[in-house]
């Protein structure tokens, strides 16, 4: 009887195998260009969650097809409609910026193929959209949240704000951030502007030191970042600065050295403290093939849009539509991400905790975790 029993098992599986197919997702990311180091971050995550769950319930195979946009907004369009239009995908994941995200929604709209974005936090980016959403905190929940820290926790109250004006991500963060600084007893002495691509910031960093501001807020990517603290290093101005999650990486601390110890800034996950067990497998995961078990956030973000769009999938699994795999990502319900549980509203947008690091003797240190 057990011999039959097995027999049988061993020709479901034939027989499942057999009629198995192949769904593909489309990855959308800079893997090379200027904002590298978050698309690599991003696909990190995605690539090993994959490697974890590669098949739906039903015994699909799910692949991930890559594009590198290389940071540009024209090699966004071109590799989102190559994506739908030859490889037929179900679903995308991408890009990191908001800009380019914007430039990918624009598409997919059209399209009618869902795209999850991983990190783009831009508050208007999902505004009247209805195939897009995303699984990291917007900008408004960020600035908001790290204003009550500072003036709260930290006691300081007059900042300046550098911002870049050519970046979406920036002008609306710092938005955020002063609204709030504002309402928690704070305010922001001058803005200072810089844009994209700027190596050489001695005139701001003099500013700095005449203004002699508590402390120093940059919602900015991590190349200008890293270089702003270096350079104010090297010229004495020693008051602490803040950041958001554009400074995440381990490039803004090779970039910076030891100038970007002491660097406050938010963030999406912290690896000391998963709260999840899909969390915790995820970084035992990376460590095995890493040798470190200090998954990046962006990476973390990556696994968290590929497993939505997973579960999803297995939730249309008898009718494995866009619309349909659409329609259950906007329905997700407190579901164990690795960056802890998510839930998505009909708008798309993503309801999840902020975390707040330090950078510390050249690493990242988890300071607080503060929930919607």
């Amino acid at each position: 009887m057990k011999r039959i029993v097995l027999l049988l098992n061993i020709f479901i599986l034939i027989n499942c195998s057999l009629y198995a197919k192949t769904i593909n997702i489309g990855v959308v990311l800079p893997l090379t260009g200027t904002v590298a180091a978050y698309g690599q971050d991003v696909f990190n995550g995605i690539d090993l969650a994959n490697k974890l769950n590669s098949k739906l319930d039903n015994g699909d195979i799910v692949k991930l097809i890559v594009i590198d946009t290389k940071g540009d907004k024209l090699e966004v369009a071109s590799g989102i409609n190559r994506l739908i239009t030859q490889d037929k995908v179900l679903g995308i994941i991408g890009e990191t910026t908001t800009p380019n995200t914007i430039q990918a929604i624009s598409i997919i709209e059209n399209k009618k193929i869902p795209l999850i974005a991983p990190v783009a936090s831009g508050d208007k980016l999902l505004e009247g959209k209805k195939y897009a959403s995303r699984v990291c905190f917007n900008d408004s929940f960020q600035g908001d949240k790290f204003a009550i820290y500072i003036t709260k926790e930290l006691n300081l109250k007059n900042a300046v704000v550098i911002i870049d004006q050519s970046n979406v991500y920036s002008l609306g963060l710092a938005k955020a951030f002063e609204k709030s600084l504002k309402v928690n007893g704070g305010r922001v002495l001058k803005k200072l502007i810089i844009t994209s691509g700027d190596k050489d910031f001695r005139a701001l960093v003099s500013q700095l030191k005449s203004l002699n501001p508590d402390f120093v807020y940059m919602p900015i990517y991590h190349p200008e970042a890293a270089l702003i603290a270096r350079q104010a290093k090297q010229l004495g101005f020693n008051k602490l600065l803040t950041a958001g999650d554009g400074v995440n990486n381990k490039t803004f601390i090779e970039l910076g050295s030891t100038a970007v110890n002491g660097v406050i800034f938010t963030d999406s996950f912290d690896s000391s403290n998963p709260s999840t067990n899909r969390g915790k497998k995820i970084i035992a995961e990376y460590e095995k093939g890493k040798g470190d078990k200090n998954l990046p956030a962006f990476s973390a973000m990556g696994a968290d849009a590929y497993f939505v769009m997973l579960n999803a999938m297995n939730a249309c699994k008898d009718n494995l539509t866009s619309e349909c795999i659409n329609d259950k990502i906007h329905q997700t319900k407190n579901y164990e991400g690795v960056g802890g549980f998510i839930s998505i509203d009909a708008n798309g947008n993503a309801i999840r905790p902020v975390v707040i690091k330090e950078i510390e003797n050249g690493k990242q240190v988890y300071k607080a975790l503060i929930n919607p």
